[in-house]
């Protein structure tokens, strides 16, 4: 059996949230291993409705092992916020299904404030960050001063890493006009928190090394999409930290070889919240109808996406970058009712033809979709589970899909519903 890693083909709110939770009943671990509660993704099981920014999806089903792994950095309070949200819905979260890698970072609250500072004062140069303090905590990861899971063990060493991190924080925040932080609050603050979090602690890498030796099931579940990746992505409108399947290793501490099958995610038109460039973005009716129709408001922010027709130029530029072996298509079921569907199959860049996403936010900006037109379907897909319950322009959209992303369509979802799922390959098959 092989192990499953699942990643956003695009600029997040693809719909992992169900592709996942239908991928982690059939799991024994599901593992997040980059970002933070800025990820949200809704999941619906039987009459039950939760929606998780932080904990991987299989801490809501029984019997799954829920790993929040070393490349994630952890607002200790927003997780025992949404542990706590979780049990008000009946949800059990104890150490038997939910462990924390001692090695992840901390978000603390200096980072959420220094991340709304900085937004506040760009202006018209807005990343569209969220806010959590995300960026700011991957910052202090890489210049070494971070805090980390397991400094809170040991409160007596805890006090001379945190002076570490406010010489930074405090030389900035004078440099914005902003009053210092205190010592003693922070300090107090994280002791409060500690041992609220630290029965979760764990080795995770030696946890995960173990389960893989004995055959179990591992699923990777990554945040936001590819095309918000530090170095693949938009560039600077992008999250802060690597996104694409490769990560899944770096982030939890398993080995390359170990991944096995990479399941990337796309919508089948495209959307994107926020800042940044989006060369298919429809500013009209048609993009507003995709969006009424998609429900296209982000889970955690409640923010209106941006919606478009489908980008087989980025979404074929992913699935190389990522190492993507299969796409699961979800939302075809917006695309019922169009008389005409475009995609898009190039760009023009200064009277140029590209068949590439240059890596200049400026050439970025200034790209011409090339498009191509498809005659639509009437007839509904909504809740389709096998190829004959599809119209026969809806299997032609798919299939040229395919060509233009030289990649295969293994899944196809058709509505919110998790049985409502066309599976032409199973990943965890390999």
């Amino acid at each position: 059996m092989a192990n499953v890693v699942v990643v956003g083909a695009q600029w997040g709110d693809e719909g992992k949230g169900k592709i996942v939770d239908w991928l982690s009943e059939r799991a024994d671990v599901v593992v997040r291993f980059q970002g933070g509660h800025n990820a949200g993704h809704t999941l619906v099981i039987g009459e039950n409705v939760y929606k998780l920014s932080l904990l991987p999806s299989g801490v809501v089903r029984p019997g799954k092992l829920a790993v929040i792994g070393n490349g994630v950095v952890v607002d200790p309070w927003a997780l025992v916020s949404e542990i706590e949200k979780l049990r008000g819905q009946g949800v059990a979260i104890t150490r038997d299904n939910l462990r924390l890698a001692e090695n992840a970072t901390l978000i603390l609250p200096l980072h959420r404030e220094l991340d709304q500072i900085r937004e506040d004062a760009a202006g018209a140069g807005k990343i569209g960050t969220t806010g959590r303090g995300i960026g700011p905590a991957y910052e202090d990861k890489v210049g070494r001063r971070a805090i980390r899971v397991q400094d809170l063990r040991d409160l007596d060493t805890l006090a001379p890493k945190v002076e570490r991190i406010l010489v930074h924080h405090n030389a900035l925040r004078r440099g914005l006009g902003q009053p210092e932080i205190v010592q003693a609050t922070l300090m107090a603050g994280l002791t409060e928190i500690a041992p609220k979090i630290l029965p979760y602690m764990d080795v995770t890498w030696e946890l995960l090394d173990e389960v893989h030796r004995q055959g179990k099931r591992i699923l990777f579940e990554g945040a936001q999409g590819a095309l918000l990746d530090i170095d693949h992505g938009t560039y600077p409108f992008v999250t802060s930290s690597n996104t694409v399947a490769a990560q899944a290793a770096a982030g939890s501490g398993v080995g390359p070889r170990a991944l096995g099958y990479v399941l990337g995610i796309a919508k089948a038109y495209t959307t994107r919240v926020g800042s940044g460039p989006f060369p298919t973005e429809l500013d009209d009716e048609i993009g507003e109808k995709i969006g009424q129709r998609g429900h296209e408001f982000g889970t955690v922010t409640g923010r209106k996406r941006r919606c478009g027709w489908f980008d087989a130029v980025l979404v074929r530029q992913v699935a190389k970058v990522s190492g993507i072996d299969g796409i699961a298509l979800t939302k075809l079921d917006v695309l019922d009712g169009f008389e005409t569907i475009r995609i898009c199959v190039g760009y023009k860049l200064d009277g140029e033809r590209l068949s590439r996403l240059p890596a200049g936010f400026n050439a970025q900006q200034r790209l011409e979709p090339i498009w191509e037109e498809f005659e639509g379907w009437s007839q509904s897909t909504q809740g389709a589970r096998s190829w004959a319950d599809l119209p026969a322009q809806a299997v032609k959209y798919v299939r040229r899909v395919e060509e233009l992303i030289e990649c295969p369509v293994t899944l196809l979802s058709t509505s919110p519903e998790r049985d409502d799922t066309i599976l032409m390959k199973d990943p965890f098959l390999g």
